[in-house]
């Protein structure tokens, strides 16, 4: 529900400006636009994402004022950042934790669309940008690993770029191109430092696009009913400006502690040692965010299937529009669905955590292999196996072919405002409450 714009210039400045660039109206209605009222706090984290992806830009700016990208002088700037350049370290410590906020955020967002279906008719566009903002995120964050130029920097971009290597025809090319020569060296460094500083700028043009795709069909909402009248929203200001500031005051604590208190929490202390190309780390692995897609790499023994299973599991985020066939859209009401979904939020963690270990390692006692009859079976390789499985099973199994044939739905409420009404809180002082609707 746009409508019109009801936005009346007052001043003659004003009334000059709307004529020729009608930015003041563009915000006002942006402020005034009318969102559902029954939107809880995970809708904040739209606001959560768009204050890191400031924080990243601005602090990436200054950081690249400083910054040499070359082999012999990208560690050593890295520690003049540190050392020398006023307030250096902060200014590293906000950007480097930004991209695990901004991650941490983003995920939360994801499933919180995942679960109230909010990808379905008619927000598909709105979702398939959405995806390609993640995609850019993660081609940001990986360029942006390697500029520090150490130990983990340098041999997670031979790791990634020769994945590239495993694509028939074109494979070679590509990594040659990605690379800028036949192995990992200085040309690499200059060609990701270019790409990491274009692509934030990029993901900003997309958000600009997510936001404007947005406003087309309006916000999903819990219920995944859609609004049938005016009395089903409210203004976007102040209600949700206040909510989202709230929203965005706790998220920044959470920030302050890791960016004070544990500012290496999510680093590799081998990033501390210089590159090393004739020195291999003994643990290889990327920043945790990245970690369930690297466990279903290494799941899989052959390298080119490998590939396609990564490329897959991309392309299943970007079908979920097409796949999730219900005509129920959340999944409040969709009792099946959501145990499905819990357990492939667990699938995701299962993964992320066998991506952070070698399949040797002895983290726990007695974990690392188990006994099947006569052989030793690796438990992190089968665990990443089962949660590959289940990750592709929950995108083109169940939500297209077994959740419609079986799934058994609770009554949706007709408006928006039916189960908000009913809940006790909107009873007036003194009244009884109105009957509970069911789900």
């Amino acid at each position: 529900m746009t409508g019109p714009s009801t936005y009346e210039p007052k001043t003659p400045i004003e009334r000059w400006l709307d004529t020729r660039l009608p930015i003041v109206r563009f915000s006002v209605d942006l402020l005034d636009f009318p969102t559902p009222k029954n939107l809880n706090y995970w809708w904040t984290f739209g606001g959560i994402l768009a204050f890191c992806l400031a924080t990243q830009i601005i602090t990436g700016i200054v950081l690249a004022m400083h910054y040499v990208p070359s082999g012999e002088g990208a560690f050593n700037s890295v520690q003049h950042i540190m050392r020398d350049v006023n307030y250096g370290w902060l200014i590293r410590y906000i950007h480097a934790n930004g991209a695990s906020m901004f991650f941490l955020a983003v995920y939360i967002h994801m499933f919180r669309g995942l679960y109230y279906g909010s990808a379905k008719a008619p927000r598909e566009l709105l979702w398939l940008i959405g995806c390609a903002i993640y995609v850019c995120m993660m081609a940001a964050a990986f360029f942006g690993y390697v500029l520090p130029w150490g130990q983990m920097s340098f041999w997670a971009a031979k790791v990634i770029t020769s994945i590239f290597g495993a694509i028939p025809i074109v494979g070679p090319s590509i990594t040659t191109w990605l690379v800028g020569g036949f192995t990992v060296d200085a040309p690499t460094l200059n060609r990701f430092y270019s790409l990491h500083y274009l692509t934030p700028f990029v993901i900003a043009a997309l958000v600009g696009l997510h936001i404007w795709a947005l406003h087309v069909p309006g916000n999903s909402n819990p219920t995944g009913v859609s609004v049938k009248s005016k009395s089903d929203t409210v203004p976007f200001h102040p209600y949700y400006t206040v909510k989202d500031s709230f929203a965005v005051s706790l998220f920044l604590i959470l920030f302050a502690v890791l960016v004070f208190y544990m500012p290496e929490a999510t680093s590799d202390v081998q990033n501390s040692i210089p590159a090393n190309p004739i020195v291999t780390p003994p643990e290889i692995k990327p920043e945790w965010y990245l970690r369930p897609y690297y466990a279903m790499l290494r799941a899989i023994p052959d390298k080119l299937t490998g590939v396609i299973v990564l490329a897959g599991s991309m392309l299943s985020f970007f079908a979920l529009p097409w796949l999730d066939r219900s005509r129920v859209r959340s999944m409040r009401y969709r009792p099946q669905a959501k145990t499905h979904f819990f357990i492939f939020i667990v699938a995701c963690i299962i993964l992320g955590v066998c991506g952070g270990f070698p399949p040797d390692k002895q983290v726990i006692p007695g974990l690392t292999t188990f006994q099947l009859g006569d052989y030793d079976v690796n438990t992190y390789v089968w665990l990443s196996r089962l949660g590959t499985a289940y990750y592709f099973a929950f995108f083109w199994i169940l939500l297209p072919i077994v959740l419609p044939m079986f799934e058994k739905t609770l009554p949706v409420p007709e408006s928006i405002s039916t189960p908000v009404l009913s809940h006790p809180a909107a009873a007036p002082a003194g009244a009884p409450a109105a009957p509970e609707q069911k789900g």
